[in-house]
């Protein structure tokens, strides 16, 4: 018998219920990570203080809400390879509505007549000209496109083709869904990471990183005196607007672990928070 019940007796008991399962996730979460600074190289450099809280808190409270995490770094760090990867730990039934992302790279400036004009990316270098500054990136279209995709509405992202310099602004279809991952040079700039719920920055060593990038513009059509220039441009630039990110992000990540350990991790992640009775 309730005749004596009240509602708010039951906002107290459903209150109470969300701080229990609250805590169990935080409790789960914190044994993942000391399980994680174990290991010879740990994927988790470092963490916020209320991380942890707030992704337990966002998981029971706010369900049918979507959670956006930026992931920045500087070029070649890792970063695309850790979307990749946690993709593929956390979605391995191909679920609709679960994730999308979206690119940095994608939301590059056509400057297909730029180098046209000037015949090859050496020449176009020498006229001073940049990729690797946030006005290269059409970051106010990135940023209405992720504030779409929080609201429930789908985009059309562009797609940038890195030999040509040309953007299609056709490119790919991108749906609303429950985890928003958008990862780039740019993605935690002043006038972008303000509608991030996560932010993540992917930390790997200069030596690493200028081996990774020189191979990677190889297969860009860049090598020689053009791939010099760029590169010195990138490593100027990476302090300028990419490195300041480092401090105020949620997270570091290392950009050193392999494929295998970052989706062993992001899937013990994942399970633990489809794991809680709620």
């Amino acid at each position: 018998m309730m005749s004596g019940f009240q509602l708010t007796d039951y906002n107290y008991y459903s209150s109470r219920r969300d701080m229990e399962v609250i805590s169990t996730i935080v409790d789960a979460l914190k044994k993942i990570l000391e399980e994680d600074k174990k290991q010879e190289q740990p994927l988790f450099l470092q963490i916020s203080d209320n991380l942890i809280m707030n992704i337990a808190r966002k998981v029971v409270l706010e369900k049918k809400k979507t959670f956006l995490i930026g992931i920045t770094g500087e070029s070649a760090s890792g970063k695309t390879v850790f979307v990749d990867n946690t993709i593929k730990a956390c979605v391995k039934d191909k679920t609709e509505g679960i994730y999308t992302v979206i690119r940095c790279d994608d939301y590059y400036k056509d400057t297909s007549k730029e180098l046209k004009e000037a015949g090859s990316y050496e020449e176009l270098f020498k006229t001073g000209f940049s990729f690797d500054i946030p006005d290269a990136i059409d970051l106010d279209l990135m940023k209405s496109h992720l504030i779409d995709l929080k609201a429930g509405k789908a985009i059309i992202s562009p797609k940038y083709n890195f030999v040509t310099c040309e953007s299609d602004p056709n490119g790919e279809i991108k749906k609303p869904a429950k985890v928003i991952l958008t990862e780039g040079l740019y993605v935690l700039n002043d006038n972008v990471r303000d509608v991030m719920d996560v932010k993540v920055y992917v930390f790997t060593p200069l030596e690493v990183i200028k081996d990774r990038w020189y191979k990677r513009a190889a297969s860009r059509g860049k090598t020689g005196q053009a791939a010099d220039i760029q590169f010195a441009d990138v490593n100027r630039t990476a302090q300028q607007y990419i490195r300041p990110a480092y401090p105020i992000s949620d997270a570091v990540i290392n950009g050193m672990v392999s494929q295998e350990y970052i989706q062993i991790i992001t899937d013990k992640i994942f399970k633990t928070l489809r794991s809680i009775e709620y």
